[in-house]
């Protein structure tokens, strides 16, 4: 395997790595339910993406062919994570689940009733 693949890989996976830690942070650190949703949701999903590219690319240069693990992975993923989401915000919604004042009276989500 050439020096340059091998950096493109490492590049991928340190990318997809760096993701992850930022969606695992934002779970931790933010505020409310809904704010803490969009760090799994949205950040790891790229870093699990960035993961995926990176093992495509090495088992695809490996076995001189693609790789259809990964692939399946990946749109598995993102499939489900968006859905997954929508369902678990929507169940919070449903139990009326406390936020944060700042994050209560969105603009868009007000009825027009000013």
């Amino acid at each position: 395997m050439s020096f340059l693949l091998e950096v493109i890989i490492s590049l991928f996976l340190l990318l997809g790595a760096l993701f992850a830690l930022v969606g695992s942070l934002g779970l931790t650190r933010l505020q409310d339910f809904f704010m803490r949703l969009h760090g799994p949701t949205k950040a790891t999903t790229l870093g699990v993406g960035g993961m995926i590219i990176g093992s495509i690319i090495y088992f695809s240069a490996g076995d001189n062919a693609l790789s259809m693990h990964e692939l399946l992975i990946a749109l598995f993923l993102f499939i489900t994570a968006p859905v997954s989401a929508h369902i678990v915000g929507k169940a919070a919604l449903h139990r009326q689940i406390a936020c944060e004042e700042r994050t209560r009276n969105i603009p868009w989500q007000q009825n027009g009733d000013d």
